[in-house]
C-alpha cells in the first residue's frame, strides 16, 4: 500500500465504498457525503471515549484536499485531540483507496467537536 503524503493520523474508525448514488453528474462524490462519513467516525471515537452518547456541536475546520471518486474505499481515521469537561475534540482524516489498487491518498481532514450527553440529552461531565 502506498500513500501520497504521510501515514494517516489516528485509528482507522470506518471504511465505506463510494457508490454512484453518492456522486454528482460529473462523477465526483458529494462533499456532504464525505463530511457525513467523517461525522460518523468522529461520533464513534468520541462515544467510545465518553463511554456513552455524544452529539456533534461544531466543526472547527474542514479541508477538502482531493475529490473522492466512485469506487474509492473511503477510510476515516480518528484521533482524540482534546478532552474538556463535557466536550471532546476529534481530529479526523479521510483517505481514499483508489481504484481498488490500494493506492492511498488523503482526501479530507477536519476538526470536529462532540459533547457528552446524559439520558435526557443534556451535556454531562466526562469521567476522569
Amino acid at each position: 500500500m502506498s500513500d501520497s503524503e504521510d501515514q494517516p493520523r489516528g485509528e482507522l474508525t470506518t471504511r465505506t465504498l463510494a457508490m454512484p448514488a453518492d456522486a454528482n453528474p460529473s462523477g465526483d462524490i458529494f462533499g456532504g457525503w464525505v463530511l457525513s462519513q467523517m461525522d460518523i467516525a468522529g461520533g464513534i471515537a468520541a462515544g467510545q471515549h465518553a463511554q456513552g452518547r455524544v452529539a456533534t456541536v461544531a466543526i472547527d475546520a474542514m479541508t477538502f484536499i482531493r475529490p473522492v471518486n466512485i469506487g474509492d474505499i473511503l477510510c476515516v481515521y480518528a484521533d482524540i485531540e482534546r478532552v474538556g469537561r463535557t466536550s471532546i475534540a476529534v481530529h479526523l482524516e479521510a483517505w481514499a483507496l483508489r481504484e481498488r489498487m490500494w493506492v492511498r491518498v488523503k482526501v479530507t481532514e477536519g476538526q470536529f467537536v462532540f459533547v457528552a450527553l446524559d439520558e435526557t440529552g443534556r451535556p454531562r461531565p466526562l469521567k476522569d
